[in-house]
């Protein structure tokens, strides 16, 4: 018989391997030698070690999840218990014990990382059901749907939560992208309708445009067409090909219009300048009348000579309108200084404040008079006081006295 530390081999070649219960059979090899039979089992038991050593440094790196780790153990543990291998098996079990706390701490770690990752997608979750929420209340309906996509696409990067969580989250997320999209939805068919409502408002505009364009009633049709580009302008954008299109006819009827205008008003401002040296003569003429009137004041003449100016200005005829304004306001200038001449005569000699003023006069007189009576009597009783009442009252109503006065000879 052959032995070891771990096992033996008995006279007819059965093979024992020694265990924390006795030892058991592990094989039988008759036709080896028992050296042979040994060393062979043993081998067995190096690569079975071998395999628990990898296991072992396997767990203890993290390379298996606590899952992974404790199938991995529970097989082998269950492998040892009936392998064919001769050596230390209770050293290779206490291996296998010694990761069980290891196993627990990686799982108690994973569950942290795991707690922490998932508070940090449930935080950013709630952002971006906050942000979509945010974007489905405003109105930016070209960055709001772009936005919106990208907020998606995190979304689906982020792991899932606890399941109640990540419903309701999803839900607000969800709700939010729909409702913004609904209401898109429905700004746009709005602003459709609008556009088609405007294309047909514009196509008539565009049509009345090119029916005035050969029209030689230059006024009314100027305003016509001021009318039209106000309701061209209302109407609002019509789709942008049809809009461009409609707008080429209705400026094109607008240019064939004015164009024409312009050329014959162009001819007749040709026409009239000869109208313009005349009135350019009239006008010194006119503005000569005013020099005479400050310094004599004889206003009939002033009256009599405008007339006669007035009426060849009128015989003259029309002015290019480029010179209207200016022509037109020195005429004006010199009419209105006469006619504040004879407004300021007419004030002047006014019967009815003429009456007023020697009424005012009379009336002051008598007063006068009374009060210098009393002041007579005042004097003779010794009455200073009332002497001095009544002098005071005289110098004023003399003051008044010469002013009336002097308005009764502007009136006279």
């Amino acid at each position: 018989m052959t032995t070891s530390d771990w096992g033996r081999v008995d006279d007819d070649g059965t093979v024992y391997v020694k265990t924390a219960d006795g030892e058991r059979s592990v094989g039988q090899m008759p036709d080896a030698t028992p050296e042979e039979a040994l060393a062979f089992y043993t081998k067995r038991y190096d690569a079975l070690a071998l395999e628990v050593d990898l296991l072992h440094k396997r767990v203890i790196s993290g390379v298996l999840s606590p899952e992974e780790a404790i199938s991995s153990i529970k097989l082998v543990r269950e492998f040892l218990v009936d392998v064919n291998a001769v050596g230390d098996l209770i050293a290779l079990t206490r291996r296998l014990d010694e990761l069980g706390p290891v196993i627990a701490t990686q799982r108690d770690a994973r569950k942290a990382v795991k707690a922490q990752r998932a508070a940090e997608a449930r935080a950013e979750k709630e952002k971006l059901a906050v942000e979509a929420e945010k974007i489905a209340t405003g109105r930016d309906w070209r960055n709001g749907a772009n936005r919106l996509r990208e907020l998606l696409d995190a979304w689906k990067q982020l792991p899932r939560i606890d399941k109640a969580a990540d419903d309701e989250l999803w839900k607000r997320f969800s709700s939010a992208r729909s409702a913004y999209t609904k209401t898109r939805k429905a700004h746009f068919a709005e602003q459709d309708e609008r556009r088609e409502g405007a294309r047909g408002i514009k196509e008539r505009l565009a049509k009345e445009a090119e029916d005035l364009a050969t029209s030689t009633d230059w006024g009314p049709t100027s305003g016509r067409y001021r009318d039209l580009m106000r309701d061209w302008k209302a109407a609002g954008p019509a789709p942008k090909a049809v809009d461009d299109a409609l707008w080429q006819r209705f400026r094109g009827a607008q240019d064939t219009f004015f164009g024409a205008r312009d050329a014959a008003n162009a001819a007749l401002d040709s026409e009239f300048a000869a109208n313009a040296e005349v009135k350019e003569a009239l006008l010194v003429e006119a503005e000569a009348i005013l020099g005479p009137l400050a310094s004599t004041g004889d206003l009939a003449a002033a009256k009599a000579a405008f007339r006669l100016v007035a009426d060849k200005w009128d015989e003259a005829g029309k002015v290019p309108r480029e010179r209207i304004k200016d022509l037109e306001g020195r005429m004006r200038a010199v009419e209105q200084t006469i006619r504040k001449a004879e407004d300021e005569q007419w004030s002047r000699s006014d019967p009815e404040k003429s009456a007023r003023a020697d009424d005012m006069v009379t009336k002051l007189e008598t007063a006068i008079a009374e009060a210098e009576a009393k002041l007579e009597a005042a004097r003779s009783r010794g009455d200073e006081k009332r002497v001095r009442e009544l002098e005071d009252n005289l110098e004023g109503r003399r003051s008044f006295l010469e002013m009336a006065k002097r308005a009764a000879q502007d009136y006279s």
